[in-house]
Protein backbone atom coordinates (compact mmCIF):
# COMPACT_ATOMS: atom_id res chain seq x y z
CA UNK A 1 0.00 0.00 0.00
CA UNK A 2 1.48 4.08 -0.82
CA UNK A 3 0.86 5.76 2.25
CA UNK A 4 -0.19 9.46 1.95
CA UNK A 5 2.11 10.61 4.53
CA UNK A 6 1.70 14.32 5.81
CA UNK A 7 4.57 15.55 8.36
CA UNK A 8 4.16 18.24 11.13
CA UNK A 9 7.04 19.30 12.95
CA UNK A 10 9.80 22.31 13.36
CA UNK A 11 13.22 22.02 15.06
CA UNK A 12 16.15 19.78 14.17
CA UNK A 13 14.65 16.61 15.90
CA UNK A 14 11.65 16.79 14.06
CA UNK A 15 13.70 17.12 10.23
CA UNK A 16 15.84 14.16 11.25
CA UNK A 17 12.45 11.98 11.63
CA UNK A 18 11.47 13.74 8.11
CA UNK A 19 14.67 12.83 6.76
CA UNK A 20 14.32 9.34 7.65
CA UNK A 21 10.73 9.12 6.43
CA UNK A 22 11.84 10.30 2.85
CA UNK A 23 14.78 7.80 3.18
CA UNK A 24 12.26 4.73 3.76
CA UNK A 25 10.71 6.18 0.04
CA UNK A 26 7.25 6.99 1.79
CA UNK A 27 5.84 9.32 -0.15
CA UNK A 28 5.54 12.85 2.22
CA UNK A 29 2.97 14.83 0.46
CA UNK A 30 2.84 18.18 2.70
CA UNK A 31 4.74 19.46 5.41
CA UNK A 32 3.45 21.54 8.16
CA UNK A 33 5.75 23.59 10.43
CA UNK A 34 5.96 26.66 12.42
CA UNK A 35 6.02 30.24 10.79
CA UNK A 36 9.35 31.73 9.32
CA UNK A 37 10.85 33.01 12.80
CA UNK A 38 13.67 36.00 13.15
CA UNK A 39 16.82 34.27 14.40
CA UNK A 40 20.36 35.67 14.64
CA UNK A 41 22.34 38.78 15.59
CA UNK A 42 20.56 40.60 11.71
CA UNK A 43 17.12 38.44 13.59
CA UNK A 44 16.97 37.57 9.76
CA UNK A 45 13.41 35.41 8.96
CA UNK A 46 14.88 32.00 9.37
CA UNK A 47 12.81 28.89 7.84
CA UNK A 48 12.81 26.02 10.36
CA UNK A 49 14.71 22.91 9.79
CA UNK A 50 11.85 21.23 8.82
CA UNK A 51 11.06 23.62 6.32
CA UNK A 52 15.08 23.89 4.80
CA UNK A 53 14.98 19.76 4.18
CA UNK A 54 10.95 19.62 2.72
CA UNK A 55 12.03 22.80 0.47
CA UNK A 56 15.22 20.76 -0.48
CA UNK A 57 12.82 18.05 -1.61
CA UNK A 58 10.00 19.57 -3.28
CA UNK A 59 7.41 19.12 -0.83
CA UNK A 60 4.63 21.67 -0.04
CA UNK A 61 5.50 22.88 3.09
CA UNK A 62 2.44 24.75 4.40
CA UNK A 63 2.95 27.41 7.84
CA UNK A 64 -0.52 28.41 9.60
CA UNK A 65 -0.25 30.18 12.60
CA UNK A 66 -3.26 28.31 13.67
CA UNK A 67 -5.40 25.45 13.16
CA UNK A 68 -8.39 25.85 15.10
CA UNK A 69 -10.25 27.78 12.05
CA UNK A 70 -12.00 26.91 9.16
CA UNK A 71 -9.48 27.76 6.36
CA UNK A 72 -5.96 26.02 8.05
CA UNK A 73 -8.42 22.72 8.60
CA UNK A 74 -9.68 23.13 4.93
CA UNK A 75 -6.04 23.12 3.67
CA UNK A 76 -5.12 19.94 5.47
CA UNK A 77 -8.33 18.00 4.45
CA UNK A 78 -7.42 18.79 1.06
CA UNK A 79 -3.94 16.74 1.12
CA UNK A 80 -6.43 13.95 1.73
CA UNK A 81 -3.78 12.57 4.48
CA UNK A 82 -3.76 8.33 5.13
CA UNK A 83 -1.68 9.29 7.95
CA UNK A 84 -0.28 13.04 10.24
CA UNK A 85 3.07 12.17 11.70
CA UNK A 86 3.91 14.71 14.15
CA UNK A 87 7.15 15.13 15.91
CA UNK A 88 7.85 18.77 18.07
CA UNK A 89 5.30 20.64 15.92
CA UNK A 90 4.50 23.47 18.12
CA UNK A 91 0.70 24.17 17.44
CA UNK A 92 -2.17 22.10 18.96
CA UNK A 93 -4.04 19.71 16.63
CA UNK A 94 -8.31 20.08 17.16
CA UNK A 95 -9.90 17.07 17.11
CA UNK A 96 -11.21 17.90 13.57
CA UNK A 97 -7.86 17.35 12.72
CA UNK A 98 -6.66 14.76 14.18
CA UNK A 99 -9.71 13.10 12.90
CA UNK A 100 -8.53 13.88 8.95
CA UNK A 101 -6.12 11.30 8.50
CA UNK A 102 -7.64 7.79 7.20
CA UNK A 103 -4.70 6.54 10.27
CA UNK A 104 -5.20 9.02 12.58
CA UNK A 105 -2.11 11.57 13.63
CA UNK A 106 1.10 9.31 14.92
CA UNK A 107 3.67 11.31 17.26
CA UNK A 108 7.20 10.87 18.09
CA UNK A 109 7.45 11.89 22.27
CA UNK A 110 10.79 11.88 23.54
CA UNK A 111 10.08 9.76 26.48
CA UNK A 112 8.51 7.01 27.75
CA UNK A 113 5.00 7.91 28.70
CA UNK A 114 3.36 8.51 31.15
CA UNK A 115 6.47 9.96 32.30
CA UNK A 116 7.19 13.02 31.28
CA UNK A 117 4.72 14.27 29.28
CA UNK A 118 4.83 17.66 27.99
CA UNK A 119 7.26 20.50 26.43
CA UNK A 120 10.65 19.57 27.94
CA UNK A 121 10.87 15.72 28.47
CA UNK A 122 14.82 15.50 27.85
CA UNK A 123 15.84 18.45 30.20
CA UNK A 124 13.44 16.80 33.36
CA UNK A 125 14.34 13.43 32.75
CA UNK A 126 18.46 14.30 33.35
CA UNK A 127 17.22 17.10 35.88
CA UNK A 128 15.24 14.23 37.66
CA UNK A 129 18.30 11.89 37.33
CA UNK A 130 16.23 9.33 35.59
CA UNK A 131 18.23 6.23 34.87
CA UNK A 132 16.47 5.44 31.39
CA UNK A 133 14.20 7.38 28.74
CA UNK A 134 13.29 6.45 25.45
CA UNK A 135 10.59 7.66 22.44
CA UNK A 136 7.16 6.12 22.14
CA UNK A 137 5.47 6.14 18.90
CA UNK A 138 1.56 7.55 20.27
CA UNK A 139 -1.70 7.88 18.78
CA UNK A 140 -2.75 11.16 19.12
CA UNK A 141 -5.62 12.26 20.81
CA UNK A 142 -7.43 15.85 22.36
CA UNK A 143 -5.14 15.33 25.55
CA UNK A 144 -1.41 16.35 26.05
CA UNK A 145 0.55 13.51 25.41
CA UNK A 146 -2.32 11.08 26.48
CA UNK A 147 -2.92 9.24 23.33
CA UNK A 148 -2.20 5.41 23.47
CA UNK A 149 1.02 3.96 22.63
CA UNK A 150 1.69 1.45 19.33
CA UNK A 151 5.80 1.49 19.68
CA UNK A 152 8.29 2.23 22.47
CA UNK A 153 11.87 1.82 22.65
CA UNK A 154 14.30 2.30 25.62
CA UNK A 155 17.57 3.60 25.96
CA UNK A 156 19.99 4.53 29.22
CA UNK A 157 20.64 7.64 30.52
CA UNK A 158 24.57 7.97 31.10
CA UNK A 159 26.59 9.88 33.71
CA UNK A 160 27.38 12.77 31.58
CA UNK A 161 24.76 13.14 28.97
CA UNK A 162 23.65 16.61 28.58
CA UNK A 163 20.65 17.53 26.78
CA UNK A 164 22.30 17.86 23.87
CA UNK A 165 23.93 14.72 23.66
CA UNK A 166 20.60 12.80 24.84
CA UNK A 167 18.42 14.40 22.30
CA UNK A 168 20.88 13.35 19.52
CA UNK A 169 20.21 9.52 20.67
CA UNK A 170 16.54 10.07 20.79
CA UNK A 171 16.18 12.18 17.73
CA UNK A 172 17.89 8.87 16.21
CA UNK A 173 15.51 6.45 18.10
CA UNK A 174 12.38 8.24 17.19
CA UNK A 175 13.37 8.32 13.75
CA UNK A 176 14.52 4.79 13.58
CA UNK A 177 10.54 4.02 15.29
CA UNK A 178 8.45 5.86 13.04
CA UNK A 179 9.61 4.42 10.08
CA UNK A 180 8.96 0.62 11.05
CA UNK A 181 5.43 1.83 12.58
CA UNK A 182 5.04 3.64 8.81
CA UNK A 183 6.27 0.23 7.31
CA UNK A 184 3.25 -1.79 9.38
CA UNK A 185 0.89 0.55 7.97
CA UNK A 186 2.17 -0.18 3.88
CA UNK A 187 2.05 -3.35 4.76
CA UNK A 188 -1.68 -3.43 5.83
CA UNK A 189 -1.24 -4.09 9.83
CA UNK A 190 -3.61 -2.87 12.43
CA UNK A 191 -1.91 -0.59 14.91
CA UNK A 192 -2.44 -1.60 18.36
CA UNK A 193 -2.84 1.58 20.57
CA UNK A 194 -1.87 0.30 24.24
CA UNK A 195 -3.81 2.78 26.92
CA UNK A 196 -1.42 4.88 28.77
CA UNK A 197 -1.01 3.76 32.37
CA UNK A 198 -2.96 6.35 35.07
CA UNK A 199 -0.48 6.03 37.42
CA UNK A 200 3.43 7.57 37.31
CA UNK A 201 2.12 10.29 35.20
CA UNK A 202 4.78 13.39 35.32
CA UNK A 203 4.80 16.55 32.97
CA UNK A 204 7.71 18.14 31.83
CA UNK A 205 6.74 21.76 32.19
CA UNK A 206 8.38 24.30 29.67
CA UNK A 207 11.89 25.29 31.01
CA UNK A 208 11.73 28.82 31.61
CA UNK A 209 15.27 31.45 31.48
CA UNK A 210 14.86 31.91 35.76
CA UNK A 211 15.43 28.55 36.06
CA UNK A 212 19.13 28.38 34.94
CA UNK A 213 20.12 30.19 38.61
CA UNK A 214 22.05 27.30 40.62
CA UNK A 215 21.11 27.32 43.88
CA UNK A 216 24.33 26.18 45.66
CA UNK A 217 22.50 25.06 48.84
CA UNK A 218 21.20 22.32 46.85
CA UNK A 219 23.31 18.91 46.91
CA UNK A 220 26.01 18.70 44.39
CA UNK A 221 24.58 16.10 42.59
CA UNK A 222 21.42 17.78 41.89
CA UNK A 223 23.49 20.37 40.52
CA UNK A 224 25.77 18.50 37.96
CA UNK A 225 22.03 17.17 36.51
CA UNK A 226 20.79 20.73 36.51
CA UNK A 227 23.55 21.77 34.68
CA UNK A 228 23.45 18.66 32.02
CA UNK A 229 20.17 19.35 31.75
CA UNK A 230 20.21 23.05 30.51
CA UNK A 231 22.66 22.45 28.40
CA UNK A 232 22.58 23.85 25.54
CA UNK A 233 19.24 25.66 26.51
CA UNK A 234 19.37 28.22 28.72
CA UNK A 235 22.65 27.47 29.99
CA UNK A 236 23.11 27.14 34.11
CA UNK A 237 24.08 30.30 35.52
CA UNK A 238 26.09 31.71 38.81
CA UNK A 239 27.57 34.46 40.03
CA UNK A 240 30.73 36.23 40.81
CA UNK A 241 29.32 39.78 42.67
CA UNK A 242 27.29 41.45 39.72
CA UNK A 243 29.14 38.81 36.71
CA UNK A 244 27.32 36.43 35.56
CA UNK A 245 28.91 33.04 34.78
CA UNK A 246 27.80 30.26 32.71
CA UNK A 247 28.31 26.53 33.80
CA UNK A 248 28.69 24.54 30.94
CA UNK A 249 30.70 21.29 32.47
CA UNK A 250 31.09 20.46 35.71
CA UNK A 251 31.61 17.10 38.13
CA UNK A 252 31.01 15.97 41.45
CA UNK A 253 33.91 15.93 43.81
CA UNK A 254 34.55 15.91 47.51
CA UNK A 255 34.74 18.95 49.61
CA UNK A 256 32.63 21.11 52.35
CA UNK A 257 32.20 24.30 53.16
CA UNK A 258 30.02 27.06 53.25
CA UNK A 259 27.70 27.15 50.01
CA UNK A 260 29.32 28.83 46.93
CA UNK A 261 32.92 29.30 48.57
CA UNK A 262 35.64 28.41 46.42
CA UNK A 263 37.62 25.51 47.74
CA UNK A 264 40.49 25.57 45.19
CA UNK A 265 40.84 27.34 41.70
CA UNK A 266 43.27 25.95 39.38
CA UNK A 267 43.67 24.66 36.17
CA UNK A 268 41.95 21.05 36.55
CA UNK A 269 38.45 23.28 37.36
CA UNK A 270 36.77 25.76 40.24
CA UNK A 271 35.91 23.63 43.35
CA UNK A 272 32.68 25.40 44.60
CA UNK A 273 31.08 23.73 48.27
CA UNK A 274 27.88 22.93 47.88
CA UNK A 275 24.76 22.67 50.40
CA UNK A 276 25.93 18.15 50.09
CA UNK A 277 29.81 18.16 48.18
CA UNK A 278 31.32 20.21 46.01
CA UNK A 279 31.44 20.34 42.52
CA UNK A 280 34.65 21.21 40.18
CA UNK A 281 33.44 23.90 37.30
CA UNK A 282 35.39 22.74 34.76
CA UNK A 283 33.88 24.98 31.38
CA UNK A 284 33.06 28.42 31.86
CA UNK A 285 31.53 31.40 30.09
CA UNK A 286 31.18 34.82 30.43
CA UNK A 287 28.28 37.07 28.75
CA UNK A 288 30.13 37.47 25.37
CA UNK A 289 33.00 35.43 25.50
CA UNK A 290 33.27 31.72 24.96
CA UNK A 291 33.02 28.72 26.55
CA UNK A 292 36.53 28.22 28.26
CA UNK A 293 37.80 25.54 30.29
CA UNK A 294 39.09 26.68 33.42
CA UNK A 295 42.89 27.23 32.92
CA UNK A 296 41.77 29.34 30.03
CA UNK A 297 38.61 30.92 32.13
CA UNK A 298 41.13 31.68 35.55
CA UNK A 299 43.66 33.72 32.54
CA UNK A 300 41.35 36.34 32.39
CA UNK A 301 39.04 35.93 35.93
CA UNK A 302 40.33 34.99 38.62
CA UNK A 303 38.27 33.23 41.07
CA UNK A 304 40.65 33.23 44.14
CA UNK A 305 39.91 30.78 46.86
CA UNK A 306 37.80 31.72 49.42
CA UNK A 307 35.81 33.70 46.78
CA UNK A 308 32.21 33.48 46.97
CA UNK A 309 29.72 32.18 44.26
CA UNK A 310 25.81 32.68 44.11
Amino acid sequence: MTLRVGFAGTPAFAQQALQAILDAGFNVVVALTQPDRPSGRGMQLTPSPVKQLASSHGIPVEQPVSLRNDEAQALVRGYNLDVLVVVAYGLILPQAVLDMPRYGCLNIHASILPRWRGAAPIHRAIEAGDQETGVCIMQMDAGLDTGGVVDEARLSIQATDTTALLHDRLAALGAERIVAVLQQLAAGATLTAVPQAEVGVTYAHKLEKQESLLDLQAAAHALDRKIRAYNPFPGAVLHSGEQPIKIWGARVVRGAGEPGQVLSSDDTGVVVACGEGALCLEVLQTPGGKRLRAADFLRGHPLPVGTLLT
